[in-house]
């Protein structure tokens, strides 16, 4: 008997990149910067995302997208701090996709130059979607161990950027930072690794130089 075998995943993920490059075209028509922050809950998104926006609103148009499964409790956070806020329910989903970004996209607007889409809070589903952002933002809080990239290859590979938060209490968990560096690089040798602490504001100055770096080299690019 002859039979077709179709692989859905592979479908879902072409069209899925088809639609994350029309995203990323239309962003640099309108200028607009697509910052994805990914990470698992816990780990420190929303109170790093609120010190940033804090150092840079001052320099750039900022809004933000909040993606989680349900709840606004995030979106709330934002929106108290005086930026545009747009809450996504994935309805259950464990990411964001480039068609659900596009639509957030499109009810946000285009008025700003620098936009943020927090993503839902995971260390596996969103690595493997790409939503046309210019710079993916992983953030690994030291709770959390310095193995993680042996455990999540694939989000270590597809970020550009590695901020390590709770650098404050690394030593009661015992983190090692020499370690995640060197598990790091066996995933992705290349990647930008930065020590933050989003509760004492500890390196992040070094992160938010890299991201103007990141904006003014797409814009002169």
């Amino acid at each position: 008997m002859n039979f077709e075998v179709i692989e859905t995943k592979e479908r879902v993920l072409a069209d899925n990149d088809a639609a994350a490059a029309e995203n990323r075209a239309a962003l640099r028509r309108s200028g607009a910067f697509l910052v994805n922050l990914m990470a698992s809950p816990g780990a420190g998104k929303t109170t790093t995302l609120l010190r940033t926006i804090e150092a840079l609103r001052n320099q750039h148009r900022i809004a933000v997208i909040e993606a989680d499964a349900d709840g606004d409790v995030d979106a709330k956070a934002i929106a108290a701090s005086g930026i545009p806020v747009l809450q996504v329910h994935t309805g259950g989903s464990c990411h964001m996709d480039a068609d659900m970004t596009r639509r957030a996209l499109e009810r946000l607007g285009t008025d700003y130059d620098l936009i943020f889409l927090e993503n839902v809070g995971n260390l596996v589903c969103p690595a493997e979607f790409d939503v046309g952002a210019d710079l993916r933002v992983m953030i690994l809080s030291t709770p959390e161990g310095h193995d993680k990239p042996l455990k999540y290859p694939l989000m270590f590979q597809v970020s550009d950027v590695l901020l390590v938060n709770k650098t404050d209490v690394a030593s009661v968990f015992g983190f090692e930072l020499d370690s995640l560096r060197q598990n790091v690089a066996l995933r992705h040798p290349e990647m930008e690794i930065l020590p933050i602490s989003a509760k004492t504001g500890e390196g992040f100055k070094a992160w938010t130089d890299y991201l103007t770096a990141q904006i003014e080299g797409r814009s002169n690019g």
